[in-house]
């Protein structure tokens, strides 16, 4: 049974002007996307910052949004690490809280061969009985999940059932469902290719879009799971000019400010990211406003 389908959030994570993570707007967060139809809520991964939080910090927004949401959607919670100890500790801390999955990113910096990820990835799931879902990024990761591995791991470890697919090659992705033969879930990483992701068969999106438009992300993918391909077409390619505009720069310093732009600060950026430019800030706001969502 999939862990969710539709459009799940990968979700910001609030800070206070001091740097502490600020837990009211976090709270606000949440019942923001719940109350406008977010399917899932994908914590402290690449969007929610947590490569620049604490194990303590890390652990403590998973443990917080588990409890807020109090399984009325999926909550999925980022525990990959480029360590495998490390990715272990924050997989079994995790399965405390009462998730329903983790997203578990490839080692970044040190990258790994294939037979390195097999590795990774089978001690990882055998840590915990959590339904695991890899998350293939290629261009932040410099570590790229083969289509032959994938399909290895889902059909040799229980517990991986699914993977968030952002290497942007679409060729690649179809042979991953041509090898897979329905063995594996396959969630789209990109905003900008959600509908041909569903056309090879993927059952949603792990969304930087739904932060700022969560009723309209939820639409694309329910329309086509719903068998109208032609209506998700079309607000997919309505969502395209805002989909490059929170990716002008390096994710996730548009989007922020576009929840700032919505009346929805969230304080300071983690370092080293930092405010956006204001010539893209405009740009940002421009397409916002064309689509709707100021």
């Amino acid at each position: 049974m999939a862990i969710f389908k539709g459009a799940g959030v990968a979700i910001t994570t609030p800070f206070k002007q001091n740097g502490e993570v600020d837990y009211d707007l976090f709270r606000e967060q949440i019942e923001y996307q719940i109350q406008n139809g977010t399917d899932a809520i994908i914590v402290c991964g690449t969007t929610g910052e947590a490569s620049c939080l604490s194990h303590e910090e890390h652990l403590e927004c998973i443990k917080f949004c588990a409890e807020t949401v109090n399984k009325r959607i999926p909550v999925i919670a980022g525990t990959g690490s480029n360590c495998t100890e490390t990715a272990i500790y924050l997989s079994v801390e995790a399965q405390k809280y009462g998730v329903d999955a983790l997203l578990v990113v490839t080692p970044y910096y040190n990258k790994a061969t294939q037979k390195g990820l097999i590795e990774h990835y089978t001690m990882v799931a055998k840590s915990v009985k959590l339904p695991i879902i890899m998350y293939n990024v290629p261009s932040r990761t410099g570590c790229n999940i083969l289509p032959e591995t994938a399909v290895a791991l889902a059909q040799n470890v229980e517990n991986i059932v699914a993977i968030k697919e952002a290497s942007g090659n679409i060729s690649q992705v179809a042979k991953l469902m041509q090898l897979a033969k329905g063995c594996i879930d396959l969630y789209s990483g990109n905003d900008d290719q959600i509908v041909p992701i569903l056309s090879l068969g993927g059952i949603g999106v792990i969304s930087v879009l739904s932060n700022i438009a969560p009723r309209q992300t939820h639409d694309i993918v329910d329309s086509f799971l719903k068998g109208d391909a032609v209506k998700s077409c079309k607000l997919q390619l309505e969502a395209l000019p805002l989909c490059n505009a929170l990716f002008c720069e390096v994710n996730p310093i548009p989007v922020k400010k576009a929840i700032e732009l919505q009346g929805r600060d969230l304080g300071v950026l983690r370092r080293p990211l930092c405010e956006m430019e204001a010539e893209n800030a405009k740009k940002l706001e421009t397409a916002m406003k064309e689509y709707g969502v100021l």
